[in-house]
């Protein structure tokens, strides 16, 4: 028996269970929240468990309203270079469990988080607030402070349209990412929005592509971690979403 043990030791350091790459992101990001990875569950803080593959087979309309961890990844976000029309939503499938377990389980748990920044108090000056969780706080800060350097971008980046809101998503049961107190939304005049454009809220209508947003602007809230909702056949070019998972 005591073989037996020494041999079992030396198999699971020499041969540790492998972790998904997708896994290993998100545990490089959420460091104070995801701990560990064991039999297809993602191990938090708390020491409770999200199951991360449930092995189904989705349609577009499934993957939005029920999706699993893993397919969080299912379309890979590519940085956008040109204003065309993307084939997919990489980033707008979203396991809200999970999100909960990062940010919190409900808007008091959310809030008790969250700090007011003057967003770039040069060109704007504008209150909001955002969630220290993972210090994004300090995060926005330095985007806010880099953009404060292109009065260029003025016009697109004053009057936010929103930040911390707890409250689904128009037309649907799932819960906004503004519930996180980790998105913006910037100036709406200056945005385009499919339900808007669309006057539906049918996810297999047929879309126009639509933009104004300059994609220099875009890099720089890329460079600091968030996705750019302009990146979304079911596009929302106003919204930007910190998910640095899917930018590595």
């Amino acid at each position: 028996m005591k073989r037996f043990l020494i041999l079992l030791f030396i198999f699971q350091n020499v041969f540790p269970q492998e972790i998904p790459l997708n896994v290993q992101k998100l545990m490089k990001v959420y460091p104070n929240q995801i701990v560990g990875y064991k039999e297809n569950k993602i191990i938090f803080s708390d020491k409770s468990t999200l199951i991360y593959d449930d092995f189904k087979n989705k349609n577009n309309q499934e993957l939005i309203d029920n999706p699993d961890i893993e397919d969080q990844f299912r379309f890979v976000y590519s940085k956008i270079n040109k204003n065309s029309m993307p084939k997919k939503d990489p980033g707008r499938i979203r396991n809200e469990a999970f999100f909960k377990k990062i940010y919190g389980n409900s808007k008091s748990e959310v809030e008790s988080k969250l700090v007011d920044i003057i967003w770039c108090p040069k060109l704007v000056h504008q209150k909001i607030k955002v969630t220290t969780v993972n210090d994004i706080d300090k995060i926005v800060t330095k985007l806010s402070t880099e953009l404060d350097q292109h009065p260029e971008f003025q016009k697109y980046i004053q009057n936010i349209g929103g930040t911390f809101n707890w409250r689904k998503i128009s037309g649907t049961n799932r819960l906004s990412m503004h519930s996180f107190g980790m998105t913006l939304d910037i100036n709406i005049k200056k945005s385009n929005y499919w339900q808007w454009d669309c006057k539906c809220t049918n996810e297999n209508a047929t879309l126009s592509y639509r933009n104004q947003i300059p994609l220099k602007l875009v890099a720089i809230f890329e460079k600091y971690g968030f996705i750019w909702g302009g990146n979304w056949k079911h596009y929302d070019t106003m919204h930007f979403e910190f998910r640095p998972e899917l930018l590595n």
